[in-house]
């Protein structure tokens, strides 16, 4: 059986530049190695409404990436609208910054039936994998088309507790829609019970006991952790130091130790929280000024939603006023930079740094705490400072835990970190080490697939569609429907 990927957005190989992002890089093994496609949007978007697009169908392996143009009318809906003003903000547990509207909850329902009608085409044997919280709807609207094979879908993000999540516009019939995939997976426990608590005390649905089967649709409930290639981070980690980023930071430092941070600039992150912390340190321990900095990576994100943009000002102006009362003309406190670097050149800054911190206020994993840790030298390995309330914290509980919250705390970790021992540092390192060994990314993915095509599925009354299926071909497509988008 087959496998259809999809996400918001596909990683398109470029030469010479290496894939960011451990999910991405496993999607792409599967791609080549399995022949499953990988399907998500353009980036481009459609003025005709009588038709969508496949702006590309390319080979890759055994497999194929493919891309749709989706409709411009419901671009902003979806996107800046319910998916990022709306699902993500209560995703996070952070409902005060709900934006969405009702029409932004049209769009994205609009938008999920263009990206079902597109994947109609690659519809056959084939089992679909649908990714994280844009398409949330897209399991329903693939059987109202009607696919009877097994659709499973993953959410990278946390799920909150009921209460919060209610304060979503839809939220029932967004939930409701979501029981059309026969297995939903969660990064935690913690969020598959949230949901599990969602769906028995809103929807009145009955559970069995351990909450991993929905009665009556028979939707599979599970966590599947996501992990890393551990082995090939930490080689790729011993090569980058000639990458001449990497030196220059080590030239830099002029014997002075490093923390690094790397996040989207996101209110989920932390990073405020995080600056506070630091200058705390810095203030409370004035003798060892100079002797430690941090590398704050910082990728600036959605800056079309007027919260994110009014959040990069904010922070950059923290960072001047923490960098204007404590540094010197040769130390800065914290050195701040807007840009991503390749998986290669990260591996290489994560070693350098003798500090990671990564203390997001509410995250579903953080892939960042497990490369930073597989990065480390094992004979003089950096110190992990981690939010408990990162989906990391369940597995990675030998680095430092803490609450992002509690800047004192936080900042005591910091010295903490900064003066551990030798011993303690490897024996933290290795207990962590071991858990990523177990979890990797490669487990996880097979992990999922197997759950998916393995029981037998719910049988589907939904009314179907029957749309022409043709086979992939390299090149610029086009799908011509009566349905508006």
């Amino acid at each position: 059986m087959g496998i259809i990927l999809v996400s918001n957005r596909v990683a398109i190989p470029q030469a010479n530049m290496p894939i960011q992002g451990g999910v991405a890089s496993a999607l792409l093994d599967a791609v080549e190695k399995s022949g499953a496609i990988w399907v998500g949007s353009s980036g481009r978007l459609s003025d005709d409404p009588r038709k969508q697009a496949f702006a590309e169908i390319r080979a890759l392996g055994t497999g194929a990436l493919a891309t749709v143009d989706l409709p411009r009318a419901h671009y902003a809906g979806f996107y800046e609208g319910f998916a990022n003003s709306g699902l993500w903000p209560v995703l996070h547990s952070r409902p005060d910054l709900v934006r969405a509207t009702e029409q932004d909850y049209d769009s994205y329902c609009a938008i999920n039936r263009t990206m079902a009608r597109g994947l109609m085409r690659f519809n056959s044997d084939s089992l679909f994998w649908i990714h994280d919280y844009h398409f949330l709807t897209l399991g329903q609207e693939l059987r109202r088309l009607g696919v009877t094979q097994p659709v499973g879908f993953f959410l990278h993000t946390p799920f909150p507790q009921r209460s919060i999540f209610a304060a979503l516009p839809r939220h029932r019939e967004l939930v409701k829609s979501m029981l059309a995939y026969d297995l939903i997976g969660f990064q935690t426990e913690d969020d598959q019970e949230n949901f599990a608590n969602y769906v028995r005390r809103e929807l009145g649905l009955s559970l069995d006991a351990d909450k991993s089967l929905v009665i009556p649709t028979k939707t599979r409930l599970a966590a599947f952790p996501i992990g890393i290639d551990a082995a090939a981070f930490a080689e790729r980690a011993t090569k980058a130091g000639a990458r001449p980023e990497v030196a220059r930071l080590r030239a830099s430092l002029y014997g002075a130790k490093l923390a690094i941070g790397v996040d989207r600039i996101d209110y989920s992150k932390g990073l405020e929280n995080r600056f506070r912390a630091f200058d705390q340190f810095i203030q409370t321990n004035p003798r060892l000024k100079g002797e430690l900095s941090l590398l704050q990576i910082a990728i600036p994100s959605r800056s079309a939603i007027e919260t994110y943009s009014r959040l990069q000002r904010d922070v950059a102006r923290l960072v001047g006023e923490i960098n204007g009362r404590h540094g010197e003309v040769d130390w800065v406190p914290i050195r701040y930079v807007n840009k991503g670097f390749d998986q290669l050149t990260l591996a290489g800054l994560y070693r350098t740094a003798q500090i990671g911190l990564v203390t997001p206020l509410h995250d579903g994993m953080n892939l960042v705490a497990k490369e930073y840790v597989a990065a480390q030298n094992p004979l003089d390995p950096g110190v992990l400072v981690l939010s408990a309330f990162a989906g990391a914290a369940k597995q990675l509980d030998a680095a430092l835990l803490v609450n992002p919250h509690d800047i004192e705390a936080s900042s005591r970790a910091i010295g903490q970190a900064l003066v551990m021992s030798a011993d303690e540092r490897r024996e933290r390192w290795q207990a962590m080490m071991t858990k990523l060994e177990e979890s990797s990314l490669g487990s996880w993915f097979s992990d999922f697939v197997s759950s998916l095509a393995g029981p037998a599925k719910k049988q589907r009354t939904l009314p179907a569609a029957k749309p022409e299926r043709l086979p992939v071909k390299s090149g610029r497509i086009e799908l011509a429907t009566a349905e508006s988008s």
